[in-house]
């Protein structure tokens, strides 16, 4: 029985690595392909789901609204004399937000513009998670600012990231 779960464990890996390569292939075919993987924390799999998440096609977004779309714009909840009150919007396409918080996560580990940036936004006062939407949120404007110029990403020296 042992053998058999085993041979069946090897045979989904199998299946799983055929259909990653399926989509990256797929992916590596879409005009905008290179562009999403010249930035750090992009790779074949979340450009992909990126792709899908978008509908391939940004034309139908400015910056703020597909942050919006995301989840990452703030939604105003303002009661009364209450005014300031943001929280995140109810309806927000949960995939992207998935893509864009995962790409952010790998940037702070590798991309040092990324990092400098999260560990100020943590020297600030922020938290974890808030800071991590804050880069989410930046690099989603910088990834758009990229498909609409159609360059690729270019890492700033250290020093002058901020």
């Amino acid at each position: 029985m042992v053998a058999r779960l085993a041979n069946e464990a090897l045979a989904l890996n199998a299946a799983i690595a055929e259909l990653d390569a399926l989509i990256e292939n797929r992916f590596r075919q879409h005009q905008h392909a290179e562009i999403i993987l010249s930035m750090p924390g992009f790779g074949p799999l979340l450009g992909a789901e990126f792709l899908a998440a978008t509908g391939g096609d940004l034309t139908q977004f400015i910056a703020d609204r597909l942050a919006g779309v995301a989840g990452l714009a703030p939604a105003p909840r303002d009661s009364g004399r209450l005014s300031g009150n943001l929280r995140r919007p109810r309806r927000y396409d949960r995939r992207l937000l998935r893509v864009l918080l995962l790409s952010a996560l790998t940037s702070i580990r590798w991309c040092p513009a990324c990092k400098i940036y999260y560990d100020r936004k943590r020297a600030g006062g922020t938290r974890h998670a808030q800071a991590v939407i804050a880069l989410a949120r930046r690099r989603l404007n910088v990834l758009w600012a990229m498909l609409r110029d159609r360059t690729e990403y270019q890492a700033m020296p250290p020093a002058a990231a901020g």
